[in-house]
């Protein structure tokens, strides 16, 4: 099965093949402020999944507060974060789960830094919840 995601301008796409390995809903501020919303979710891909990328994109790098390296690859048109390296996850990419058109994407297995979750979102219990990352 292959997978695509896109900016909202169409100008960045990037494709995956398959499912993704995990999926998290981070509340990290640094995700809070990168999308705008309550958190981010993220869709992460082995490497050697990730079929192509078209379209230009620009970088910004940031260190989250467990003091790993993250970068976000988003297009310079429309601003969107379509996917994203995290020096947590080495050999995957994570795709922004709102980039993909089809909503059959597998939802997350865990929410991450809760510690900073918005007091009136709630997950489903069966998820994993962790308060922080350990650096």
């Amino acid at each position: 099965m292959e997978r695509e995601a896109r900016c909202l301008c169409g100008s960045l796409t990037i494709w995956v093949s398959g499912n993704p390995s995990f999926s998290i809903a981070c509340n990290c501020i640094n995700c809070q402020r990168r999308t705008g919303s309550s958190f981010g979710t993220l869709a992460y891909f082995k490497d050697d999944q990730v079929l192509e990328q078209k379209g230009e994109f620009k970088k910004f790098q940031f260190q989250s507060d467990s003091g790993r390296t993250n970068t976000t690859h988003f297009c310079p048109e429309c601003g969107s974060t379509v996917f994203f390296k995290a020096e947590a996850f080495k050999g995957m990419t994570g795709v922004a789960a709102g980039c993909f058109p089809s909503p059959d994407i597998p939802e997350p297995t865990m929410a991450v830094w809760t510690r900073s979750k918005h007091s009136w979102v709630e997950f489903p219990e069966h998820w994993t919840s962790m308060e922080q990352q350990t650096p």
